[in-house]
């Protein structure tokens, strides 16, 4: 049982070499908002994924395309001698996970002495790169 741990182990160590993780905690964005934008880049190339974040109407992708920024940035310091799989187009976002932050409560006046509760709502967003892997023809 021992020697398939460690099998396990190196494998999972292999598979971290090439991937790169970037978070962004406590966007002051609704977990809703921020994941209509999340989708439109998961599973994309990561250049096409920029491109699309830049050309967004939305205040979530200006967060967005900079953590991905940082993501990529943090790949090509990991894998400084494959650098030529990003300007190939291999290097695609793997993960996008949007999570819940805090949430801040206010109050604000409502009509007849009422107070109406005002959720200020917040996410964490986590983004993980990976490299495509080439088909094989059998």
């Amino acid at each position: 049982m021992g020697k398939r741990k460690r099998l396990m182990a190196e494998r999972l160590k292999e598979a971290k070499k090439v991937t790169a993780v970037a978070k962004l905690n406590d966007v002051p964005t609704s977990p809703r908002k921020m994941r209509l934008v999340a989708d439109t880049v998961r599973g994309v190339e990561v250049n096409r994924a920029l491109d699309l974040l830049k050309f967004s109407k939305r205040e979530a992708s200006v967060r967005l395309e900079k953590l991905l920024r940082s993501a990529v940035a943090n790949w090509e310091a990991k894998n400084p001698e494959q650098s030529k799989e990003l300007d190939n187009g291999n290097v695609y976002v793997k993960t996008i996970m949007v999570d819940e932050g805090r949430t801040l409560k206010r109050i604000r006046p409502c009509p007849q002495g009422r107070a109406g509760r005002i959720r200020k709502r917040s996410n964490h967003v986590t983004v993980i790169l990976d490299v495509k892997q080439p088909v094989e023809n059998k």
